[in-house]
């Protein structure tokens, strides 16, 4: 029988103020390499802000209510973990519509958090607009047919999702680099973070040069998603030209990248780390001098499935890199 994690309602107040580390071995003298990890929030991953915030501001705007409200939202996993674990934390109850695909690690979280979790057989991440949408479709459907019970937070259109990073994670690099900085990466899904922390950096000094990552088609980096593929969400239509700069990622080369941070960083990231990983390199090739600022969205602990598949590490590797890996937090529910 398995266990429920409990969470304290006190997890809200460990949301944000990560870390950023300098990347040394990637170093060139005249480029520097920094890493946001955002792992470190309390349910390890940057969704955690954005989940945050699209509660809170639906408790304002009186959309839940304790005791009666359940909260659904289709998700590829971070937005979801988040959700449950901050939900459970309010007293409220939650339902996830998730592609198969997610990863095996990742379910089990779910579950362990408490929520109930609805499979469909959608792509990796939910697309978005006309195709394959299913997670999205049901999630919706289910909110609809009883809206005096369920809310969708709807991370693909709630601006919420924008102010979470405008109001806490370009502030926090702001402040980190001492404003400086050259250019900021982020792999892209809802858009929410690279368009929020952004549109904060670019208030700051416009010439900030902002880098967004899509993955390529019939991609496996869980969080991002392919804009051929699939239809930009309304959130980040919103605010699209904030990006200077697009770059595609590979799945080769953002696995590669795992591979290579654990060997030189001493760092288990998750595949869309990587893929900031290579775009920062891709970068820094164009570059004379910077510093570039990267998001690694979450560690490498709910991919070993996954990174078995793909024969990244042998066991021994990977047994040997949890042990031994620099900067890895301990996610609420990893005490289960």
């Amino acid at each position: 029988m398995s266990m429920t994690t409990v969470v304290s309602p006190d997890v809200i107040h460990q949301i944000g103020n990560t870390p950023l580390v300098e990347l040394n071995s990637f170093a060139t003298g005249r480029v520097k390499f920094f890493a946001k990890l955002e792992w470190f929030n309390p349910f390890g991953s940057i969704k955690d802000r954005a989940a945050c915030w699209m509660i809170k501001e639906a408790e304002r705007k009186g959309l839940l209510k304790k005791g009666k409200s359940i909260i659904i939202e289709p998700t590829s996993g971070n937005t979801g973990i988040a959700l449950t674990g901050i939900s459970q934390a309010l007293g409220y109850r939650v339902e996830m519509v998730i592609p198969d695909k997610v990863s095996d690690e990742t379910k089990k979280i779910l579950k362990r958090l408490g929520a109930t979790v609805h499979e469909t057989s959608d792509d990796l991440c939910p697309r978005v607009g006309a195709g394959t949408d299913q997670s999205i479709s049901l999630a919706k459907a289910i909110s609809k047919s009883r809206p005096d019970i369920y809310y969708m937070p709807n991370q693909y259109e709630n601006d919420a999702n924008f102010l979470a990073h405008y109001e806490s994670t370009g502030p926090e690099i702001w402040k980190q680099t001492n404003g400086d900085m050259t250019h900021f990466l982020a792999g892209c899904g809802t858009g929410g973070t690279i368009t929020g922390t952004a549109t904060y950096l670019k208030e700051k000094n416009k010439n900030i040069k902002i880098i967004a990552i899509q993955a390529q088609k019939n991609h496996l980096l869980q969080g991002m998603r392919n804009f051929e593929e699939s239809s930009m969400p309304e959130l980040f239509l919103r605010r699209e030209k904030i990006v200077d700069e697009w770059i595609t990622a590979t799945n080769e080369e953002s696995f590669a990248l795992v591979k290579e941070l654990a060997v030189k960083e001493g760092l288990l990231v998750g595949p869309s780390s990587g893929s900031v990983m290579a775009s920062m390199l891709k970068t820094s090739k164009k570059m004379e001098r910077g510093n570039l600022v990267g998001i690694f969205a979450d560690d490498g602990t709910k991919f070993k499935s996954l990174y078995d598949q793909q024969g990244i590490f042998t066991d021994t590797e990977y047994y040997n890199i949890l042990k031994t890996a620099k900067n890895l937090s301990k996610p609420i529910y990893a005490f289960v």
